[in-house]
């Protein structure tokens, strides 16, 4: 399997990303950012909402590793949406982060139509902000987080520059096809959030068998099943072993491995559904 992904603008995204939601700011995120970056990851991914955007960014600084060689993804919070706003909350991430540039920035969420009754011209009007970003060459690539089919298609009625990537719950249980499908009919990157289910998938009976078969974990099965769909996983841990083992995916899975997997009812959906979350 290829190690990294190419987005629509050639920029290159390692295949395999360390997720940072929920590791709390100070010695917790930054020993995890370090163990990761020292266990071989090159893609950090937090967000302004995580909260630890400063103990990413001093272990980014901190790495004896090229800034060039890490790819960094942070997002702009739904508090901050519309132009004036994300371009505000893009200049406070970067100080948190004390970077120069990020390599991926995301709109976290799509406005809804529940909360607003502008929703599609606040999004058009976020993601023109994220376009003034990129053209600047601050943000080496743009993109969303959690847009359904009928956001991307709202989004492309204004856009200057398509997203080259979409952060959408992802794992065996949840595929989400018809979201993925249009995203790669339109040569948009899909990357998982939650590719482990909240560990809430990885004693399910078939993962359970085709793990067996392949001497291996459960979660790497769900992880290489993202991985042999085109899409990037984001895995999360603050466990030394189980952040290394998450970056070792090297199992290939049969067709019919996939098509099992693909035939699993839902299972470990977080019931976070954009268009009807209150935050």
């Amino acid at each position: 399997m290829s190690k990294s992904f190419k987005l629509h603008n050639e920029v290159a995204i390692p295949a395999i990303g360390f997720g940072t939601y929920k590791l709390q700011e100070g010695e917790e995120c930054y020993n995890a950012v370090k163990i990761a970056l020292d266990n071989g990851y090159r893609h950090i991914d937090t967000a302004a909402v995580y909260a630890n955007e400063v103990s990413v960014g001093k272990a980014v600084n901190d790495s004896n590793i090229n800034r060039e060689a890490i790819f960094v993804t942070t997002k702009v919070w739904n508090t901050e949406r519309g132009f004036d706003k994300t371009m505000q909350a893009f200049e406070a991430s970067l100080e948190r982060l004390q970077l120069d540039y990020v390599d991926l920035y995301l709109v976290h969420w799509p406005a809804n139509s529940q909360q607003f009754s502008n929703a599609k011209e606040l999004n058009a009007e976020t993601w023109r902000a994220m376009e003034e970003i990129y053209k600047s060459g601050r943000a080496k690539a743009i993109g969303v987080s959690n847009f359904m089919v009928h956001h991307l298609i709202d989004l492309k009625e204004t856009a200057e520059i398509l997203p080259m990537v979409n952060q959408i719950e992802y794992h065996p249980g949840y595929l989400q096809q018809d979201t993925v499908d249009f995203c790669q009919q339109n040569g948009i990157l899909v990357q998982a959030w939650s590719p482990l289910g909240r560990g809430r998938v990885l004693y399910d009976s078939t993962l359970l068998e085709i793990a067996y078969k392949h001497n291996t974990t459960t979660s790497e099965v769900c992880l290489q099943f993202a991985l042999q769909q085109g899409i990037c996983v984001l895995p999360k841990s603050a466990t030394l072993s189980r952040i290394i083992a998450n970056n070792q995916v090297n199992i290939v899975l049969k067709d019919e491995q996939i098509e099992a997997i693909k035939r699993m009812p839902e299972l470990g959906f977080s019931g976070l559904n954009p268009d009807f979350v209150e935050f």
